[in-house]
């Protein structure tokens, strides 16, 4: 698989100029950064949280962790991960783990951590463990135009 349908053509359509840089395959997101040769501070790490009326993407950097507890008293509701088969399901066009942060291309709200917000660029998952794609600090807060913003992540 390479890039996700979903994500390009969600890319395309808002005129979102981006790039796709490919690595070999990796598990996680910092991997991902490491693979790319790209600080994960860059490289945005999708969430995906469950509350009682849905979903939501939580947006971090990969070296960052969501602490839970502060998210859940930002949003002002009961919340919990979801499971692989929720992340699944919600995300069928990408390979397990590999969640894009595009909220809007899949029906989801966002939450972006403001440790990324000021990023020159910023890295995420396209829908595969071999793909980041690459967009302009500006293009990343266009695309986050709509995301309620907090800090609710600590650097591990």
């Amino acid at each position: 698989m390479t890039m996700a349908n979903r994500v390009r053509e969600f890319l395309d359509s808002a005129g979102i100029a981006y790039d796709a840089v490919t690595h070999p395959r990796t598990a996680t997101s910092t991997e991902s950064a490491q693979a790319a040769h790209i600080s994960g501070e860059l490289v945005a790490k999708t969430v995906v949280i469950h509350h009682g009326q849905g979903y939501m993407l939580a947006v971090v950097p990969s070296t960052h962790r969501v602490e839970l507890g502060t998210l859940q008293g930002l949003v002002d509701i009961p919340l919990g991960l979801a499971t692989e088969d929720e992340v699944g399901t919600l995300f069928e066009d990408c390979d397990l783990g590999a969640v894009p942060p595009l909220g809007a291309a899949y029906g989801l709200n966002v939450i972006v951590d403001e440790s990324l917000i000021d990023a020159p660029e910023v890295y995420f998952e396209g829908g595969d463990h071999k793909t980041l794609v690459r967009v302009a600090g500006d293009a990343f807060r266009a695309m986050m135009k709509d995301a309620r913003q907090g800090r609710f992540s600590h650097h591990v």
